[in-house]
């Protein structure tokens, strides 16, 4: 009998332009950076990060911001966000019409400061100033990084989070993202506060970020939707990391997820063979090989309805 319960659909948002790029030891060419947002939106991405407005004295490889956001072709249905670290960067990204801005936090205090040079109070604080900045021209959700564990802490609970969430929905923030910013969190952990989540705070929109330097994201993710989940955040290739955070490894692959998801009948709305070849269009650019297993296969073994065995 058939004995799993998972959604039948999940909404994806691509951060590999923002969070795959700015991990890279080279700078990809503005032009580069416009092509890749324009194949993910025709590979059906819904959601897709496509840049960090945080000063290019820490992020070179961003430095272009204004440019890619003014270069992208929109595609009607596609919504495309942006990463703020403070009320700088959100007012250079309003200039650009964003459909979504991004704030992030994290969830111990040494990261944070490590992070952003500020305190947990201070990043809050922040927040409401560019909430108030923003008002309702542009919606606004956050990350929580660290959510699973700490580089400098290490364990980080499930109240510390969720009070940290408490305190980002007091600013009117609902959508909020649960990041695994070191790839230390386990299934059995992943099911656990996302159950908790839903039964204590329903009103949030819960998403999830997993790194894959353990090999668990995949593990994560279905753990995830077992317990409900339907918002996730991938990278093109799985590529990523911070830069700031010791240990911090590739996405989970954009690639990889699709693949499974859409193998196990969940609907991401994503194409497939149109994903793996803006994964080929990236290697390119970048000069080298990228963590990706589907792509590394070749992407599906036979078409849907064949036998996978090959009788």
């Amino acid at each position: 009998m058939e004995s799993w319960n998972i959604p039948q659909a999940v909404s994806l948002r691509e951060v590999g332009p923002r969070d795959g790029l700015q991990a890279e030891p080279t700078v990809i060419d503005t032009a580069d950076k416009i092509a890749l947002v324009n194949r993910l939106s025709a590979a059906g991405l819904p959601r897709i990060e496509v840049t960090s407005f945080v000063s290019p004295q820490w992020l070179p490889q961003m430095a272009d911001a204004e440019q890619v956001m003014a270069g992208i072709a929109r595609r009607p249905g596609t919504r495309y966000s942006v990463l703020v670290p403070n009320l700088v960067g959100a007012e250079r990204a309003l200039v650009t019409r964003p459909d979504e801005m991004t704030l992030f936090v994290s969830a111990s205090e040494t990261h944070n400061q490590k992070n952003v040079h500020r305190t947990i109070r201070e990043s809050l604080e922040g927040f409401h100033q560019i909430i108030e900045k923003v008002g309702t021209q542009v919606s606004i959700s956050a990350v929580i990084v660290t959510a699973f564990g700490c580089p400098y802490e290490g364990v980080v609970t499930p109240a510390q989070v969720i009070a940290l969430m408490d305190r980002l929905e007091a600013l009117g923030i609902q959508e909020i993202t649960l990041g695994d910013t070191v790839g230390v969190a386990n299934p059995r952990q992943v099911f656990a506060i996302v159950q908790q989540v839903s039964h204590q705070r329903p009103a949030i929109q819960l998403g999830l970020h997993f790194h894959d330097n353990r090999g668990t994201a995949l593990a994560n993710l279905v753990a995830a939707l077992q317990a409900g989940a339907t918002r996730f955040e991938t990278a093109l290739g799985g590529l990523g990391g911070s830069p700031f955070s010791p240990g911090a490894g590739g996405n989970l692959a954009t690639d990889d997820a699709v693949y499974l998801l859409q193998e196990m009948g969940v609907d991401t709305g994503v194409d497939l063979p149109a994903l793996l070849e803006t994964t080929q269009f990236l290697v390119e650019k970048l000069g080298h090989a990228v963590p990706s297993r589907v792509f590394a296969s070749g992407g599906r073994m036979v078409p849907q309805g064949g036998d996978p065995h090959g009788h």
